[in-house]
């Protein structure tokens, strides 16, 4: 798949961003706790290349531990359609549901690549012993 703009919307569509996004890159699985616990799926928007087109009031943000990197739900449906993170190995960036990708077939799902990640212990350049959860 080229790189293209995409959009991205929560299951009841209060929520919309639009992202330029290369999923001929890897998209990322992470056993980070909150990572773990909603099962996010994210393709990674470089600055300038993602914004809200619909429901910016209908965002709720997390935070925690340090605070550098905000989670964004959905507060009607409680999808999470993307993340912003600051505190990243590739510096700031959006990571946007690859669930929500509006368009992509089940067969454009299995094509992607994914990298898994250990942000449980921190090592963000290295597989968990542990990931065929991921």
């Amino acid at each position: 798949m080229p790189a293209s703009t995409y959009t991205a919307t929560c299951h009841c569509g209060a929520v919309e961003v639009e992202a330029a996004l290369d999923l001929a890159q890897p998209t990322y699985r992470c056993n980070c706790s909150i990572c773990r616990r909603t099962r996010f799926w994210p393709a990674v928007a470089l600055p300038g290349g993602f914004r809200i087109t619909r429901g910016q009031g209908d965002l709720t943000r997390y935070t925690f531990g340090t605070h550098k990197n905000h989670h964004y739900f959905c507060r009607h449906c409680g999808v999470r359609v993307f993340g912003h993170g600051t505190d990243t190995p590739m510096g700031e960036m959006h990571g946007v549901n690859v669930g929500c990708i509006n368009g992509l077939t089940d067969e454009d799902l299995a094509r992607l690549a994914i990298v898994r990640v250990d942000g449980l212990h921190d090592q963000w350049q290295q597989a968990p012993a542990h990931s065929g959860y991921l």
